[in-house]
């Protein structure tokens, strides 16, 4: 064995030197626990005669691990299935068919293939919605990154598949508390006001506030789902969920398109954290951008999320956090909306303080999720700003070694099994596909 290949082979005392963070050049020493153990210029001197490895950052650029705080990680498995539809159209006839086929089998693969492409881009934490959600814990478990996970709740109004929905959300939280792996959270999922009746809301509501367990919920992501809960409900999505007791510094909302001003109001009174998804709601024509200057106003903590591979084609944060600030700027005609830093903090701090992983900054006691991303690129040449450089020039294919939780997960472009993630993942969605069309 390699010592590249053994550096991968769970938790090793590992010093970092060479690197850059905001501060200037440093080093970072993790002592084989979960947390940087130190951090600083030159810390390398004392800690050179403890650390089994070292790594030299080649004056790489470091910084937290990315946060994505709202996909659908197996939907990888439809990347390119179904692209240039109306969003209705694209739902009933190609996606809600395809998924009626999913197996357990095929979620794991598509989680681990998910988890693959965070990896190699830089992403050390995600928020997941779907379904067969035993087996993507599995294979978050095998990734080596956090993630915190719910099955997604949809009763449709319907008495009988409410009961199941609840019993199907107190059954995953058990069993990822089971699990007892402090990267791996559970989360309740109601899908959406239009998908789950204001009973059901209420009910995840309640078990949110008894079991302190977050909720992951979509909301107000087209203007049709507006009229139609003003129709049904006599109010505005975000006005139904307080009412039924979803709204807590507890909750993540993706999309938030169109919100109003008094919603971004409550929302940010209530502590909701809000995530932007902007390529998939571009890509599906949502026709309006979220209001992020609104939001930031009424002191709501916006996120950033790439939504499923169904409707984003990839699982790139910087490419999401690039696509937020340029389309914040030309929705609302102002070039000073969304700067590069607060972008980046998007996806780092704000995404940590969503998902719960720790703060999102590189600092001692701090758990070990950090990235480096090489500056021996075009993209990184010149360097005169290195916040305009991550957000504006740079892709995930510039990250070189992605840390989490005090475990080595790329090194140098390299992840362990990925041949085999790939292949099976390929196997997984071509029977899929053949499933669907040849039903027996």
């Amino acid at each position: 064995m390699t010592e590249t290949e053994e550096i991968f082979g769970g938790k090793k005392s590992v010093l970092i030197t060479n690197v850059i963070d905001s501060s200037g050049p440093v080093d970072i020493f993790i002592d084989a626990s979960e947390t940087i153990t130190d951090i600083g210029e030159g810390i390398r001197k004392r800690h050179r005669g403890e650390a089994e490895f070292i790594i030299d950052g080649d004056r790489a650029l470091v910084l937290p691990g990315l946060s994505n705080t709202h996909t659908h990680a197996a939907m990888s498995l439809l990347r390119g299935y179904a692209d240039d539809m109306i969003l209705q159209d694209w739902l009933t006839q190609k996606i809600w068919p395809l998924e009626a086929h999913l197996t357990g089998e095929d979620v794991y693969w598509g989680t681990r293939l998910a988890c693959l492409e965070m990896i190699r881009t830089g992403t050390t934490a995600f928020n997941d919605m779907y379904f067969f959600m035993e087996d993507a814990a599995r294979a978050v478990d095998e990734a080596g990154i956090r993630a915190l996970l719910c099955y997604g709740f949809i009763d449709l109004g319907n008495p009988e598949k409410r009961e199941h929905e609840c019993k199907a959300t107190e059954a995953f939280v058990r069993h990822i508390r089971k699990m007892n792996n402090p990267r791996i959270h559970a989360a309740a999922g109601p899908h959406a006001p239009y998908t789950v009746s204001p009973e059901g809301l209420k009910w995840c509501a309640s078990f949110s506030r008894e079991g302190n367990v977050p909720i992951h919920i979509h909301l107000s992501e087209t203007e049709k789902e507006v009229h139609d809960c003003i129709f049904q409900h006599g109010k505005r999505p975000a006005a139904l969920l307080d009412e039924c007791g979803i709204l807590s510094p507890r909750t993540i909302a993706a999309h938030g398109c169109w919100l109003d001003d008094a919603e971004c109001e409550l929302l940010g009174k209530r502590g909701v954290h809000v995530s932007h998804n902007p390529v998939s709601n571009m890509k599906l024509a949502t026709h309006r951008a979220l209001p992020y200057p609104q939001l930031v106003a009424a002191g709501t903590n916006v996120c950033i999320g790439t939504d499923g591979c169904a409707s984003n084609n990839n699982l790139d944060l910087f490419e999401e956090i690039k696509t937020a600030a340029l389309l914040q700027k030309f929705f609302w005609n102002d070039p000073t909306i969304l700067p590069a830093p607060a972008a980046l903090a998007m996806a780092t701090t704000n995404g940590a303080k969503a998902l719960g992983f720790g703060t999102g900054v590189l600092a001692e006691g701090a758990p070990a999720d950090f990235i480096l991303v090489s500056t021996k690129t075009a993209c990184n040449t010149p360097l005169h700003n290195t916040a305009s450089n991550l957000v504006y020039s740079c892709s995930g294919a510039a990250v070189d070694t992605t840390v989490c939780n005090g475990r080595v997960l790329m090194l140098e472009r390299e992840i362990p099994g990925e041949d085999e993630i790939l292949k099976q993942a390929a196997h997984a969605a071509a029977h899929l596909v053949k499933r669907s069309q040849n039903p027996a």
